[in-house]
């Protein structure tokens, strides 16, 4: 019989119930995750698909104290590393800068900070602003029924990614639909290996053809060709690796996060309304709704050595995986976690990880988020579903971004 404690463990000989899980309403974690964090604690034991035993971090001080402890590894390459899917295995070795740890990961991390400043963010503001408003005119002149996902969330978080990494916005088409299968659990391994090379061939080519332009751009790749890559500190597999990673993470995820909000305050008016009567209130509004949904539902780690926490004797090799989702409706860190409060003032949320592997996109996905929401409630008052709720149909809990394939709405 299981045993609750401060830090719990799953006992006797019950079977190990699966990771991740389903999530059965968009905008709620797993119902199940809820279930093992009140009967045994914030760290759990679970299974993977693969057989695999796994530790599952559920609490919110727990997951703080571990995602800064560098005896949990985040090396994509290890050969035992755990993975919550077999695309997921079959893609990750061949990303960066997400599955590296320090020193390499920080080295790398340093290039790229500076594109992703509170800075950039704000010179970028007013085009992200502007784009997002065209995005919501298009709308309105196309008229209902429309699609929030693929006619505003996707292009205006394209716009940006391609604004920050000098990728010509022509080219938004193939890679929206090369990382959607790459983020997508519906296709083989085979066929997200193939994404992911398709991607490699094409930021190889634009790699090319910046290396042939006698002046730089004002994209990260420009800077890191012309910098970089020409004074051999990075090498060319490097510069693309760094662009594929940048790439597909940065547009699906706000995507998603533009979504689902959308989604979620159709389905809560009150919050909906208050949103709308204070303009001033989108910020902690954004914060809100990024606790609240917790997108980016898993983080992989592997131990690279024993430890222990609380009760959970944690060994060398072992894997631990942390769920954001019901990390940030931890009740010992929110009060009413489960209740959707835009005015409640959540930045102390992990939806964006914690420590040297949190997001260094941030900034920008808020920006994109406040812009996106306030345009469209604004300008749309009468916006709904154009479908029950229950037909929404929500990605499969192997995803590595979590959220709904579309959003039909009319006003």
């Amino acid at each position: 019989m299981s045993r609750p404690s401060a830090v719990g463990l799953t006992t006797g000989n019950a079977p190990l119930p699966d990771f991740p899980q389903l999530r059965t309403c968009p905008y709620q974690p797993p119902p199940g995750y809820r279930d093992l964090r009140l009967t045994e604690g914030p760290v759990v034991r679970a299974r993977l698909y693969d057989g695999r035993p796994t530790w599952v971090v559920l609490g919110h001080a727990v997951a703080r104290e571990l995602l800064i402890d560098p005896r949990l590894s985040s090396d994509w390459g290890r050969p035992d590393f755990p993975s919550p899917s077999p695309r997921r295995k079959a893609i990750q070795k061949s990303t960066m800068l997400i599955g590296m740890d320090p020193p390499e990961h920080s080295a790398y991390r340093r290039r790229v900070i500076p594109s992703f400043s509170v800075r950039r963010t704000r010179e970028l503001g007013e085009s992200i602003h502007r784009r997002a408003g065209e995005l919501v005119d298009a709308l309105l002149e196309q008229g209902p029924p429309a699609e929030i996902l693929r006619g505003l969330a996707l292009p205006l978080s394209s716009h940006t990614i391609c604004a920050i990494l000098g990728v010509p916005y022509e080219d938004h088409a193939y890679f929206e639909e090369q990382s959607a299968m790459l983020v997508s659990s519906q296709v083989s391994e085979e066929d997200a290996t193939g994404a992911l090379m398709n991607l490699r061939d094409y930021l190889t080519s634009l790699v090319d053809r910046k290396e042939k332009e006698s002046e730089p751009g004002e994209g990260l790749l420009d800077t890191l060709v012309h910098k970089d890559l020409a004074d051999g500190s990075l090498s060319r597999d490097e510069v693309i690796g760094l662009g594929i990673i940048l790439l597909m993470a940065g547009h699906e995820t706000t995507a998603s996060m533009i979504t689902l909000s959308t989604f979620t305050l159709l389905q809560n008016p009150s919050q909906l309304e208050a949103f709308r009567n204070d303009p001033d209130g989108a910020g902690p509004a954004v914060e809100e709704l990024l606790r609240y949904l917790s997108i980016g539902d898993v983080a992989m780690r592997i131990a690279a050595e024993d430890m222990t926490i609380g009760d959970a004797h944690i060994k060398a090799g072992d894997s631990v995986m942390l769920s954001a989702a019901e990390i940030n409706r931890d009740p010992e860190a929110f009060e009413d976690p489960d209740v959707l409060d835009l005015g409640r003032g959540a930045r102390h949320h992990l939806a964006f990880g914690y420590g040297v592997h949190q997001c260094v996109g941030q900034n920008l996905a808020r920006a994109q988020m406040q812009s996106a929401l306030t345009l469209l409630f604004s300008r749309i008052p009468g916006l709904r579903l154009a479908v029950p709720a229950e037909e929404v149909e929500i990605k499969p809990a192997q995803s590595g971004v979590q959220g709904i394939y579309e959003l039909p709405v009319a006003w």
